[in-house]
């Protein structure tokens, strides 16, 4: 937790996106990314340089992952795409409840293991038709293994520094789940661990020292808990109504970045936060976990080496 003077989240992108979501940190490029959902965008932010770059996605992007050879893994509306950064191009390499065209892919995040975590959910938000999946690399082809049922909103997921714990959130109903994370990946024992009200939890980090941080949508604010479920100071996002979830990045992972909407913003509040949907930063004294890039296929691991 920060034990300095409550942090005062700044502006450093003036973005206003509409559905700002899904920051995480690159430590190969020393760079953050998040999305626009609604803007089909994906875009990466370059602290040290200030330089900003944006790539327009075919669906309605729910979360990036950087991979280990550089590209990013994608949850687009219907499944996993890679994208490469560096030209642009989305290749999809899975898709997700075909079944189900309501349904989209939302937050992501990867697990000291290397394991993909993510959640669909109802595009429409009224529907119980969301799930909970985990994604693993085998050989040059994807496994992805359904974990949970019942979701209107998913968002999430975040692990404990010590692997054994994975939240969850049901957005509509307030609701963080927590589950016991054993070593193969599988999840068990899911039960309450807090409620939000006056808004509604959206993503979720957990820093090094196992501290929930979540955003709060229509709540203009970020909570916090301890391990035990005990709540820490709330830390207040003036510039937006909507604050979807937090990032920990900067070379000793201190800085926080936090995503943020304008979607669903009356115009009155809109004009008293005109910056809503940008993206904000903050100092903190403890420092995130140590990102773990998704595992590229063995064929793109292997297309550098010389032969013969």
């Amino acid at each position: 937790m920060n034990t300095a003077a409550m942090p005062q989240p700044h502006c450093v992108w003036d973005i206003r996106a509409e559905l700002g979501e899904g920051p995480v940190w690159s430590v190969r490029e020393q760079a953050l990314y998040f999305v626009d959902i609604v803007g089909q965008a994906i875009h990466r932010f370059h602290p040290a340089s200030g330089a900003r770059a944006s790539w327009s996605a075919p669906q309605r992007p729910g979360f990036v992952a950087p991979v280990s050879d550089g590209t990013l893994m994608c949850g687009l509306k219907d499944g996993l795409y890679c994208l490469d950064p560096a030209t642009g191009v989305f290749r999809r390499d899975v898709a997700v409840e075909p079944d189900l065209p309501g349904n989209r892919i939302n937050d992501g995040s990867v697990d000291s293991k290397g394991r993909l975590w993510f959640g669909t959910m109802d595009d429409g938000e009224s529907t119980p038709s969301g799930a909970l999946y985990s994604v693993t690399r085998e050989g040059t082809g994807l496994s992805v293994l359904r974990h949970d049922e019942g979701y209107i909103v998913t968002n999430g997921p975040g692990i404990s520094p010590d692997g054994r714990r994975l939240y969850h959130n049901h957005s509509p109903a307030g609701i963080i789940y927590v589950f016991d994370l054993a070593e193969d990946g599988s999840l068990s024992n899911r039960r309450v661990f807090a409620r939000i009200d006056d808004g509604y939890p959206d993503g979720v980090v957990v820093d090094s020292m196992g501290n929930l941080w979540v955003g709060v949508w229509n709540g203009g604010r970020i909570v916090r808990f301890q391990p035990d479920g005990t709540s820490l100071p709330s830390i207040p996002v003036p510039g937006a109504l909507n604050v979807t979830k937090v990032a920990f990045g900067g070379p000793d992972l201190r800085t926080a970045y936090i995503t943020t909407a304008r979607k669903n913003t009356p115009p009155d509040r809109l004009a008293q936060m005109p910056q809503a949907g940008s993206l904000f930063s903050f100092q903190v004294d403890v420092p995130g976990q140590q990102p773990v890039p998704f595992p590229a296929a063995e064929l793109a691991a292997l297309r550098d080496i010389p032969l013969g």
